[in-house]
C-alpha cells in the first residue's frame, strides 16, 4: 500500500518542547482522555518537541527575538507531514497563536478557550476563578481577556516573584518537589484570597500540583487541551471509520 493511500484524517500536530516535560505531559492526557481498546482507537498524533524555540516570556518583554519565526516553521513541518490541526500545550506560546494559525494554513485549538470551558462546565460561570500561570500570561491578560466578564483573583506581584514563578522554575529544572511545595503555597494564597476554583494556566504547574495539593477545585489546562484534541479528531475520523465498518 502507498503511503498516500493510508487515512490520515484526525492527525493532530503538536507544537511543542515549551517545555519538553509539559509535551509528554499532554500526550500522556490525549491518551488518557481517549476511549481506545486497541491501538487503532487512539489519537493519531506527529509530535515536535523542540526546546530551542525563542524563549516567550523575554520576547513579550521585547527583550529576546520573536518565537514566532521558530512556531511558523515547525508547525509547516508537521502540516507537511500529515498533520491537520495544531496544537500547542505551552499558554504564553498562544500569544502567537493568531499569528502561527494564518502562517500555517490550518486549523488550531486553543487551550485557553478549552480550559475556560472546562472551568464553566465544572464549576459554572460565576465562580470566581483563581490563575496560576507565568508572569507573561499574566501581564498579557492572555486568560482574563477571553472572559473579562469573570471576577478573577490573580497572584499579587509578591506572590509571582516568591512563589509562583520560582516554582515554575523549578519544575522546568527538574526539581518538582520544590516546585510543587511552592506552587502549592500560591494556591493556598488565592483560596484565602476568596478565588473558588483554580485554573492551572501554566502547563508545568499540573505536573507538580494534583488535587491534594490545593484547598480548592482545580482546572488543568493541559487535560483541557488533550480532551479538546481527543473530541476533534474523533469527529474528523468519524466519516471514514464509518466507510470501513460492515453493514
Amino acid at each position: 500500500m502507498k503511503p498516500s493511500d493510508h487515512n490520515f484524517d484526525g492527525v493532530v500536530g503538536v507544537l511543542g518542547g515549551m517545555g519538553p516535560l509539559a509535551t509528554i505531559d499532554f500526550m500522556h492526557k490525549v491518551m488518557a482522555a481517549t476511549d481506545a481498546q486497541r491501538d487503532q482507537d487512539h489519537v493519531p498524533l506527529l509530535v515536535a518537541s523542540i526546546p530551542q524555540v525563542p524563549d516567550r516570556g523575554t520576547a513579550f518583554r521585547g527583550e529576546g527575538p520573536s518565537p514566532a519565526g521558530a512556531m511558523i516553521e515547525i508547525g509547516k513541518r508537521l502540516r507537511d507531514a500529515g498533520a491537520r490541526a495544531l496544537v500547542i500545550p505551552c499558554n504564553t506560546a498562544h500569544l502567537w497563536f493568531d499569528t502561527v494559525r494564518r502562517a500555517v494554513g490550518l486549523p488550531m485549538l486553543h487551550i485557553v478557550d478549552a480550559a475556560l470551558d472546562a472551568a464553566f462546565a465544572s464549576v459554572g460561570k460565576d465562580t470566581r476563578l483563581g490563575l496560576l500561570c507565568t508572569e507573561t500570561t499574566l501581564a498579557s491578560r492572555l486568560y482574563v481577556s477571553r472572559a473579562p466578564q469573570l471576577d478573577w483573583v490573580l497572584p499579587t506581584a509578591d506572590e509571582m516573584r516568591a512563589q509562583v514563578m520560582p516554582g515554575i522554575a523549578a519544575v522546568k529544572a527538574g526539581k518538582l518537589e520544590l516546585g510543587g511545595a511552592l506552587l502549592s503555597a500560591a494556591a493556598h494564597a488565592l483560596a484565602r484570597r476568596g478565588a473558588q476554583a483554580l485554573v492551572l494556566g501554566c502547563t508545568e504547574i499540573p505536573l507538580v500540583l494534583g488535587p491534594a495539593d490545593a484547598p480548592l477545585p482545580m482546572i488543568d489546562a493541559t487535560a483541557a487541551l488533550a480532551r479538546r484534541t481527543v473530541a476533534w479528531s474523533l469527529a474528523q475520523r468519524e466519516p471514514a471509520q464509518a466507510e470501513l465498518s460492515p453493514g
